[in-house]
């Protein structure tokens, strides 16, 4: 049985108006329009959360902000779940669907826990108030606390790492946080939560749920310095992108979940200036943003265009390897650095004796690999590289600047005549759930080809906005976009902006109100 059909149980029994589950107090019913406390001890919001998911499944979605009702049928009868979250926490009011009155037990069984809630008016909560002093006997208390006092708030310890996975991807997260003597966390639409139903990991709980999928290189790697790298396959739903360390608190992992299933370009609606940027022969191509932005997301879906629409020789060099193509139209090898070779800078030179058209390198680390990455573009070669810049702009400075000061001039020539695009991106939070990518376009034209010969980076911004018609855009234009077509928060977008005191200004003149306006800004 559910943990909240015992409540309900007792909720029937002493025919209560409603129970009222709040954080930090004990559970309440509401007893002819009074509360009384029945739980000897405050119901934390973690549990309240593991108490909904268990009865209504994917049907309640964690955190979002407002007033939801649901309808569940437990073994007791009917009832109507009301649900407010926001900045004082949350309130669950659950209420008899018989015309007010309490349901009598029946013998119904219930409804399956993931499609039991469907949409329904919203009812308001009524108020807690204080219970008359001899509404309730001595006698009835006592009966009323052992009900519901010794029912336990679901906590459970994990019997395999798998398990959190599953739930982790159930609950929509796209990270996994373990901590020595924490809750589990996840990143959900990118801000943490705790996982709900579970209670704190220790260091040794920790490392017996990571330890079965650490390959055994990476054991050896985190004996020798605390922290490791690796990829795990969830069959049928993920793979992981796994991260093994050691702090102050003990052991901890971090899991960033990669889709099984690519998302093709169309459903991640990338601009036509990016699908071009897949249609080139040669030439570098660079993807950049902060972590957890999106790039590998991005890359895949240009890669799978590629898959489909070429037919061509594609390496691709990751650590670790994160979305798997499958081969459609091109010949695709997946190289992962520490397993199937050395390192990028390695694997890059490896990569022009195997005969590739395409070359993806996961990262663009250090010098000498940005150096052969490079050469690789001008020698008739298509490639395509990350950074972790934030804008298309400071992305061809990251490049030059990474060369010393008497190879610069020769790194512009060559990089004038390789680079062919920059695609800049970070996430933001959509109203009402999950998360859309805000994308700056540079397309290498002639003349801004010129700008980095010259030394004239500073000017390309200015490139940009002449350049729309060829589908150039900067952040701020695509992050002011999405405000104007209601997708994402003018505030939302403002916190994401690279330049806040110019996006500020671009708000003000779009009559959108905030602390911009009044020039509080954080530049």
């Amino acid at each position: 049985m559910a943990t909240l059909d015992r409540y309900l149980d007792a909720m029937v029994k002493h025919r209560a108006d409603a129970l009222v589950f709040r954080a930090d107090a004990p559970v309440a019913m509401v007893l002819a329009g009074a509360s009384k406390p029945v739980s000897s001890k405050p119901a934390t919001e973690d549990q309240i959360v593991a108490l909904l998911a268990e009865v209504l499944g994917a049907a309640y979605t964690p955190g979002l902000t407002g007033t939801r009702a649901f309808p569940y049928i437990s073994p007791s009868g009917a009832v109507s779940i009301t649900v407010e979250e926001g900045n004082s926490g949350i309130v669950v009011t659950i209420e008899p669907r018989r015309g007010g009155a309490a349901p009598q037990p029946t013998a119904q069984a219930p409804a399956p826990r993931a499609s039991a809630a469907v949409a329904m008016p919203v009812t308001s909560a009524p108020a807690p108030r204080a219970a008359p002093e001899a509404y309730i006997g001595p006698s009835d208390s006592a009966e009323l606390s052992m009900a519901t006092a010794s029912i336990p708030m679901p906590t459970s310890a994990p019997d395999s790492i798998d398990e959190l996975f599953h739930q982790m991807l159930d609950m929509r997260a796209s990270d996994l946080h373990l901590k020595s003597g924490l809750i589990p966390m996840l990143r959900v639409d990118g801000g943490i939560t705790p996982m709900t139903g579970r209670g704190p990991l220790s260091s040794e709980q920790i490392m017996r749920l990571v330890d079965p999928i650490t390959p055994e290189r990476n054991r050896k790697e985190y004996a020798e310095t605390n922290d490791s790298d690796f990829a795990y396959e969830l069959k049928g739903r993920a793979r992981m992108r796994c991260n093994v360390f050691r702090d102050l608190a003990g052991a901890g992992a971090v899991f960033r979940q990669i889709p099984s299933k690519i998302l093709t370009v169309e459903q991640l609606g990338l601009p036509k200036a990016v699908v071009d940027m897949c249609q080139q022969t040669k030439g570098l191509v660079v993807v950049t943003g902060p972590t957890g932005s999106g790039k590998s997301t991005t890359l895949a879906a240009m890669v799978d265009w590629i898959n489909k629409n070429r037919n061509d020789h594609l390496i691709t060099i990751e650590d670790p390897v994160e979305f798997v193509h499958k081969d459609i139209k091109c010949l695709i090898n997946q190289r992962e650095i520490a397993v199937h070779t050395k390192g990028f800078k390695s694997a890059l030179r490896a990569a022009l004796r195997e005969d590739p058209d395409i070359v993806l390198v996961g990262e663009m680390r250090d010098l000498e690999t940005v150096a052969i990455a490079i050469e690789t573009a001008e020698t008739g070669h298509l490639v395509f590289g990350t950074l972790h810049t934030n804008t298309a702009p400071s992305t061809v400075d990251r490049l030059i600047d990474q060369f010393p000061s008497d190879r610069q001039s020769q790194i512009r020539l060559m990089l004038a005549e390789s680079l062919k695009g920059v695609v800049a991106q970070t996430l933001l939070k959509k109203k009402g759930g999950g998360r859309v990518a805000a994308l700056e376009i540079l397309v290498v034209t002639s003349a801004v080809a010129n700008l980095i010969r010259e030394g004239k980076t500073f000017q390309i911004a200015s490139a940009m906005q002449t350049g729309k018609g060829i589908g150039m855009q900067t952040l701020n234009d695509a992050m002011m976009e999405l405000v104007k077509t209601n997708v994402v928060e003018a505030s939302e977008a403002y916190s994401k902006a690279p330049n806040k005191k110019e996006f500020g200004m671009i708000l003000t003149r779009a009559g959108y109100p905030g602390i911009w306006s009044a020039g509080k800004t954080d530049d």
